[in-house]
């Protein structure tokens, strides 16, 4: 009998395709940062905010990264895509808490993402 399956920890939302005005990025953060917080299983929230049309960072990404920077007190920790590895001390305290889990983005350097970890 194969092992069971373990609960989703992490909860993905898109905000960079297509891509939307500031008000509606806003709005899709606020709603996926309360999903998480209210969740039984979900733990950890990761934005793909993508990194603009020259590939060095654009309006979407920018916003994100500052809205996660506005209410760090929120969260126990922010990790940014680029830094998003298994050395991470912070990303190493988070799998322990939280558990492990499987994500195709850790290790690659993905500055098109942002994960903040909300419980």
């Amino acid at each position: 009998m194969p092992p069971a399956a373990m609960p989703p920890v992490i909860h993905v939302i898109d905000v960079a395709h297509p891509a939307r005005d500031p008000a509606a990025v806003e709005a899709e953060l606020l709603e996926g940062w309360s999903h998480v917080r209210n969740s039984k299983e979900l733990r950890i929230l990761k934005i793909i905010h993508g990194r603009g049309s020259s590939g060095k960072g654009g309006v979407i990404r920018e916003q994100v990264r500052n809205w996660a920077y506005r209410n760090q007190q929120r969260f126990p920790a922010v990790v940014l895509g680029e830094t998003y590895d298994l050395f991470n001390p912070v990303v190493q305290e988070m799998r322990k808490i939280v558990g492990e889990y499987d994500d195709n983005d850790i290790g690659r350097g993905n500055s098109g993402v942002i994960l903040i970890w909300i419980k």
